[in-house]
């Protein structure tokens, strides 16, 4: 077998520069608005969770942070006050990150410039039939690989500090 050329190389490889190929034109738009990248994205997670807050262990499995990091990038945002951080009612050793309305406000001003690169660099490219079977090709693969990435949203609902 020729492994050099074999597929599943080549569909890393591929993942890989599409990968850094988005994120290097979506990270100049960000920037631009005085967010790093991770920053932008501990604020879209939160933003897009109910009541806008997540478990700092769930921003640490959601993105590709460890504990100590996600404590590092949320010290800066909560010093800029796109954050707060809340204890958790149910369970004293856990902490709540919510956007607060200066970070909505942060996020409201980068999405349309960010949706549009996206539909321009990433989706726009893509037939709704192609589109489709991507998101349900990346959900299986992330579930596999970031087995803990929807837990901290379904834990929560069901502790009753967030909503559904």
């Amino acid at each position: 077998m020729d492994v050099i050329n074999d597929a599943r190389i080549t569909a890393m490889g591929l993942l890989a520069e599409t990968y850094l190929g988005l994120m290097s034109r979506l990270g100049c738009q960000v920037a631009e608005h005085g967010l790093s990248s991770i920053e932008y994205e501990v604020l879209l997670r939160l933003g897009r969770s109910p009541q806008g807050q997540l478990r700092m262990t769930d921003l640490s499995a959601q993105t590709s942070l460890t504990a100590s990091g996600v404590t590092r990038v949320v010290d800066r945002l909560e010093r800029d006050g796109f954050v707060t951080r809340i204890a958790c009612p149910t369970d004293r050793r856990s902490l709540y990150t919510v956007i607060s309305a200066s970070g909505r406000a942060r996020l409201d001003a980068i999405l349309p410039g960010h949706v549009e690169l996206i539909e321009e660099w990433f989706t726009g490219r893509l037939d709704p039939t192609e589109l489709e079977a991507l998101l349900h090709g990346l959900r299986v693969v992330r579930d596999a690989v970031r087995p803990g990435a929807e837990a901290g949203i379904e834990a929560a609902a069901k502790a009753g500090v967030v909503g559904s």
